[in-house]
């Protein structure tokens, strides 16, 4: 049916005009970070927008969302945050399009206050100077000439009009849709070509992948001692005990990673001290390193959660640095920062103990891959890595906690946070389906700091019953355990498990978040027999 003239139809006649300026704002707003992008390969890593922008936004993200965020999408929390970076900016130049068509004056204020915001996230960057706002301003100008291009090919609304005030152009002379598509398709081709190709020459000027290559590390003057016999738990499907650099779990706020030359590379330690302490790269490798098998968890894993893992560490103790400094007698935290502005908070008597607390340089017999924090890290045990595992190190602050706050407590974390016990059942998985008659249950426990002397499981809401450990590296490791049922009848079944240590006795029941100090609980796997 159509429309009854006496009653036309409601819908705006611009209509059309205004998703092309709004399709114009989003390309024109591409343009910019693409542009940007390409400049910024010739400068420092810090004058790159989008990872600027990135971080910002991270920064701030509420903390619900961010923590939404890492339990629901774990080591692809970034990706997810990108994506909804990427949509508020496709919304905010949609509407800085349509400004444009309707008052060009508009849209370019529009893109100017987008400039500038991305201005400011460049300058605010830890280590960044003026000039590197330079990228994001030639970026800022390239867009509006893109945005005035593109909206000057706006095709007409139904109603004749041409956009940013101006009367219709003559009929030979109006933009068409062909038109502004050609133009739409060449800016997409040349935005994407400037962002890859802004890639690809910073890739190509960043030497710490060649000089992370050709890397020795030296030998260990306190080499691990060996590994006993029976580590692995021997049920199948069971997480292996020691875990591969590239399984290993990544949780921190970096979108890109930090080139840092390894041979500037220095840590500074003051504040609270009566001598200040510089290290740099070179001097940290000549000194006595340790090599130790260490198991680090991340607060934000929930029950059952796979945000822990087990490695070999060479470091030199962090209390052996400490000493050289001397911190004052009413001292009472270090706050270490990273390169790129992240800092965490840590009770300077843990790093003054004899935990093995390190400023590591090696990974699993490797330099530290990038992602873990090369070319030097913190690795301390007994305490969640929100407030001890800085990456890309190169400032310790001995301070107060009264005087000084860190990245995660100022968004509502916990000041100390020692890791809870915890035992996680890894099979069967969630939802498994298995055979009729006994089944082989396993899983992993830790209490770093503590140690695991027992592990319970508990089916159908049954009785608990012991299983069986596995050996122990040591009491700064995880411990895996098994246990096989007594013949189960088809139907669905759960299982749980806790853990006991020697200090605090059984794991605790109470469920809590992993806000502010990590989760704790027993978890609780369903799975059917057939």
């Amino acid at each position: 049916m159509t429309a009854s003239p006496k009653y036309p139809s409601r819908r705006p006649r611009n209509l059309p005009a205004l998703l092309y300026a709004a399709l114009a704002g989003i390309l024109a707003a591409g343009t910019v970070l693409a542009a940007a992008e390409l400049a910024g390969s010739f400068f420092t890593a810090r004058a790159r927008p989008l990872i600027a922008l990135g971080s910002a936004f991270i920064d701030f993200t509420p903390l619900w969302l961010k923590n939404f965020a890492v339990e629901t999408f774990g080591t692809n929390d970034k990706a997810a945050l990108f994506a909804g970076m990427a949509l508020t900016i496709a919304v905010l130049a949609a509407c800085a399009g349509i400004l444009a068509h309707r008052r060009w004056g508009l849209g370019v204020a529009a893109v100017l206050i987008m400039g500038a915001v991305i201005v400011a996230c460049v300058v605010t960057r830890a280590g960044a100077s003026p000039v590197d706002a330079i990228p994001t301003v030639l970026g800022t100008a390239v867009g509006i000439g893109v945005l005035r291009g593109l909206i000057r090919r706006t095709p007409a609304a139904e109603s004749g009009e041409s956009g940013g005030g101006r009367p219709p152009a003559p009929l030979r002379n109006r933009p068409t849709r062909r038109g502004f598509f050609t133009a739409a398709g060449l800016t997409v081709i040349a935005g994407t070509a400037a962002a890859a190709g802004g890639r690809a020459i910073a890739a190509a000027r960043n030497t710490t992948a060649s000089f992370r290559a050709a890397l020795k590390l030296p030998a260990a003057a306190d080499p691990a001692r060996a590994l006993p016999a029976g580590l692995q738990s021997p049920v199948a499907g069971v997480t292996p005990w020691l875990t591969s650099n590239a399984d290993f779990y990544r949780i921190d706020t970096a979108l890109s990673l930090p080139e840092i030359d390894a041979e500037t590379w220095e840590l500074r330690i003051h504040g609270m001290v009566e001598e200040e302490v510089r290290i740099n790269f070179a001097e940290l490798l000549d000194s006595p390193l340790v090599e130790r098998h260490l198991t680090l968890t991340c607060v934000s894993n929930p029950l059952g959660g796979d945000l822990a893992g087990t490695a070999k560490w060479l470091g030199l103790p962090v209390r052996e640095l400490l000493a050289r400094a001397r911190p004052a007698a009413d001292a009472d935290m270090v706050l270490s920062t990273s390169v790129d502005g992240f800092s965490a908070s840590t009770p300077l008597e843990v790093l003054q103990d004899d935990r093995d607390a390190l400023l590591a340089v090696g990974m699993n017999g490797e330099p530290l891959p990038p992602v873990h924090g090369y070319p030097v890290r913190m690795v301390v045990p007994g305490l969640y890595g929100f407030v001890s595992a800085t990456k890309w190190i190169v400032d310790m602050e001995v301070t107060r906690f009264d005087a000084q706050t860190a990245y995660w407590t100022d968004r509502g974390w916990a000041q100390k946070a020692p890791v809870k016990t915890m035992a996680r059942v890894e099979v069967p998985a969630s939802f498994a389906r298995v055979p009729a008659g006994p089944v082989d249950v396993g899983g992993t426990a830790w209490s770093q700091q503590r140690g695991i002397t027992g592990v319970e499981v508990s089916i159908d809401n049954g009785d608990w019953q012991p299983a069986v450990l596995a050996a122990e590296a040591s009491v700064d490791t995880w411990r895996q355990w098994s246990f096989r049922t007594d013949d189960l009848s088809s139907g669905n079944h759960t299982v749980r498990a806790r853990a006991t240590d020697p200090q605090d006795g059984v794991q605790t029941g109470a469920r809590a978040d992993t806000v502010p100090d990590g989760a704790s609980g027993w978890q609780s796997v369903q799975f059917m027999v057939e």
